[in-house]
């Protein structure tokens, strides 16, 4: 199915109410918030067809919608789609003002400022030193997600299991985005990994990434990794 431009507004709006509020967003509360000009009727119809589609699926018979791991790939892939332009969050502006002096501090403190941003857990790792730093446990475990003692332990473990194999990640140039079941682990299906490639002004290369639930996000966390990535290779 090829989606169109009416469903894929729908599905964006979709996902990002998803994303803000954590519950399955039903069609009359989707029909009360957004103007779209288009009837109630034809937007039912349309949120059934991207059900049909593997877009959206309803977790209980009286629940709304949810984005599925295809429709937040179907979403993430315009997010990387759309221009952008560098800029300096203010969280990152005094790490970066006096420039580079000690590359493994900076670092460690960029991971730290991206966890907060982000509300997830943001990872760094140095290739040639071969150094793993993550931060932001406090924000993580604020996520709704998290109240299930069970998703908590996958999530540890899963995290685990990356650092381990992180060295085995290889990306290309440009930013990644990892849904659920494209982790290629059994404890990742309700995660995702957002990870870029960095260089310093020494040539010294690394990974910088946030990782955390399918629900985060990505077009903020996009934003403020890119701005980073390409500040560091420029600094």
């Amino acid at each position: 199915m090829k989606i169109t431009e009416r469903q894929k507004q729908i599905l964006d709006k979709l996902i990002e109410g998803y994303i803000s509020s954590a519950q399955p967003v039903s069609s009359q509360s989707f029909e009360k918030k957004y103007s779209f000009g288009f009837s109630p009727a034809t937007i039912r119809n349309e949120m059934h067809k991207l059900t049909e589609a593997g877009y959206i699926y309803q977790p209980h018979t009286s629940a709304g919608r949810v984005p599925t791991d295809k429709g937040y790939r179907f979403y993430v892939n315009n997010l990387l789609k759309e221009k952008r332009e560098t800029q300096i969050e203010p969280e990152f502006d005094d790490l970066l003002r006096d420039g580079v002096e000690d590359e493994v501090k900076l670092l460690q403190s960029i991971t730290r400022d991206l966890a907060k941003t982000s509300s997830s857990l943001a990872f760094s790792f140095n290739l040639d030193e071969k150094i793993f730093w993550k931060e932001g446990w406090g924000e993580i475990s604020k996520k709704p997600e998290f109240k299930e003692r069970d998703l908590l332990e996958s999530f540890t473990n899963f995290l685990e299991e990356f650092e381990k194999d992180i060295e085995d990640f290889k990306i290309g140039s440009d930013l990644e985005i990892f849904i659920g079941k494209e982790n290629h682990s059994h404890n990742s299906r309700e995660f995702s990994v957002i990870i870029s490639q960095y260089n310093f002004p020494k040539k010294e290369k690394g990974l910088l990434g946030i990782i955390g639930p399918k629900r985060m996000a990505y077009k903020e966390n996009i934003n403020s990794i890119n701005n980073l990535t390409e500040i560091l290779r420029n600094l």
